[in-house]
């Protein structure tokens, strides 16, 4: 037998390779949908297990539906029953969108901040409450704040955790006060925050000179999804040498 032969005889006894890719091309655009669907899911569920509890029991949707289109003839001919326990996903997000708007809105006007500060000062008083509060608030207004100056500048690289080892970086300041002045380094010193993996809400504070960072030209937010999967999601999926395309500020 040749070689032509042999190979199409391997391939005669291949009947669902072809079978087989699609599968496998079809889960790498189910999965992720699939997994992303259903965390939206769970997560809207969680947000209206914690809201709905505090909106009275007459107002819930499904005593709504009832006592409005209960005794209609079509809700009986379409559900069989005078009455119908639904369980309406969203509503309560939708209340907390409300609700934490109303707050905003309350806040930045004079009684509302002046509310605010009385208490925070009365929080300030209580020694264990006030420093929970005070982490809290200066995390949620890190990553919640609107300024430019609460951000991380630019992804970079830095060696970690000893020479030769590279890890991903953010640059957040160029230290100052005792911190800059304490340091024996003729050059301007640069506070990194360097992210943990795959959790980047932990990690190390690093206070490095400059000629040691190396500033690269993906985003924060592609670096910061390429921490998050441990180096499977690279900024340019197509061509990863090169940068992704930067969006026009």
């Amino acid at each position: 037998m040749d070689d032509h032969d042999h190979d199409h005889h391997r391939r005669r006894f291949r009947p669902f390779s072809g079978l087989r890719n699609n599968f496998l091309a079809g889960l790498v655009i189910v999965v992720p949908v699939a997994i992303t669907m259903w965390m939206i899911w769970t997560f809207v569920g969680w947000i209206d297990s914690w809201v709905l509890p505090f909106v009275p029991s007459a107002y819930h949707p499904d005593a709504l539906i009832n006592r409005y289109f209960g005794d209609s003839d079509w809700f009986l001919w379409l559900f069989g029953t005078e009455e119908v326990h639904v369980n309406v996903r969203g509503v309560g997000v939708v209340l907390f969108l409300m609700f934490t708007v109303l707050v905003g809105w309350i806040t930045k006007g004079l009684i509302g901040r002046s509310f605010l500060a009385w208490g925070e000062g009365l929080v300030d008083r209580m020694p264990v409450v006030r420093s929970l509060y005070n982490g809290i608030k200066q995390i949620a207004e890190t990553v919640f704040s609107t300024s430019t100056e609460a951000k991380f500048d630019k992804a970079c690289l830095v060696e970690y955790p000893r020479k030769g080892i590279w890890a991903i970086a953010f640059i957040s300041t160029t230290a100052k006060g005792e911190i800059d002045e304490k340091i024996p380094v003729d050059e301007p010193i640069i506070s990194v925050f360097l992210p943990t993996t795959p959790n980047p809400t932990s990690g190390f504070l690093l206070f490095v000179p400059r000629h040691s960072v190396i500033e690269l030209e993906m985003s924060v937010e592609d670096a910061a999804k390429l921490v998050i999967s441990a180096g499977l999601v690279y900024p340019n999926a197509k061509d990863p040498s090169e940068p992704s395309e930067i969006t026009p500020k």
